[in-house]
């Protein structure tokens, strides 16, 4: 009896502590266009760069201090593994820069709505690539996630790029991710290592054509370094959390990231809403709360069938 309560104390003890870092994370990548609208003074491409190098030496650092280099190693030795790794690596570049561009130029808010529609995509994503057959509930979900893009380009006054280009990079990604079979601190040090030489060159590219002291003050120095573990520390976080939490709580938390870029963008940034835009928002909040909802229902059946 003692052996069996102190299992469901250690249990209810690493689902807590699981709650907590999947929840630092999404508050994180929800947080981290303050770092980005802090270095507004940086290109966008630039601070991409940047970005790349300093996550680079900081995931290389931690992948060395836990001994997981062999898992690098083996990334790398494998030729198709190593082919997804460099597809994904653009990707990842691809999503970088355009939401760096988006917050940097007042698009927080297009960038919150792309981040909102990527579960859509993935869905229908893995219907269209991975043959994933969608019930009757999803297809409903995407129904609304497609009048809610259109009425947010209405909105715009066009097609809402930023947003689209989020999230199709980010699903895109998402996909090749999940076909190499590579955990995603070892993956991240890939990705990285493969857009180094591109990073490194665009650096000197810009402190020949700028100057090499245009951007070495030290608050920018201080922010340029930010930039690597606020981008390893969500991803060793998240994988924290998602071994220690069922999928459906990591599905409900994935809209904590968006919410708060949402808020920020509105109450730090000052941007606005108009109509049409507000009434864009409220659809994709109805198409994930469908989606999730029957993402709900399923696992509740699936588990009940289980039990039986």
């Amino acid at each position: 009896m003692n052996i069996e309560a102190s299992k469901d104390r250690t249990l209810r003890s690493e689902t807590v502590l699981g709650l907590f870092a999947a929840l630092a994370a999404y508050f994180q990548w929800g947080f981290l266009s303050l770092l980005f609208n802090a270095l507004e003074h940086v290109p966008p491409l630039l601070v991409v760069a940047y970005r790349t190098l300093f996550s680079l030496v900081f995931v290389g650092a931690i992948l060395i201090a836990s001994r997981r280099m062999r898992e690098v190693v083996a990334a790398i030795a494998d030729r198709q593994t190593l082919r997804q790794m460099a597809l994904s690596a653009v990707l990842l570049a691809i999503n970088w820069s355009i939401f760096c561009y988006a917050v940097v130029n007042g698009q927080a808010l297009e960038a919150a709505f792309g981040y909102f529609i990527n579960p859509m995509l993935n869905v229908a994503i893995g219907m269209v690539l991975l043959g994933e057959r969608n019930n009757r509930m999803q297809g409903i979900a995407i129904a609304i996630a497609l009048i809610a893009l259109a009425i947010q380009a209405a909105g715009l006054g066009g097609v809402p790029y930023i947003a689209l280009g989020l999230a199709g990079s980010f699903a895109f990604y998402a996909y090749f991710r999940k076909t190499a079979k590579v955990a995603s601190t070892p993956g991240l040090f890939v990705e990285t290592l493969v857009l180094a030489p591109v990073a490194l060159l665009f650096i000197l590219y810009s402190a020949a054509t700028d100057g090499v002291g245009a951007y070495d003050d030290g608050l920018s120095i201080g922010l340029l370094l930010l930039t690597g573990p606020a981008t390893a520390l969500p991803l060793l976080c998240f994988a924290y959390g998602v071994q220690r939490l069922r999928l459906i709580t990591i599905g409900m938390l994935q809209y904590l990231g968006p919410t708060l870029q949402f808020i920020i963008a509105i109450t730090v940034f000052g941007e606005t809403l108009n109509g049409l835009r507000l009434l864009s928002f409220g659809l994709i909040w109805l198409s994930l709360g469908v989606y999730t909802a029957d993402s709900i229902r399923r696992v509740r059946k699936t588990t009940a069938g289980g039990a039986t």
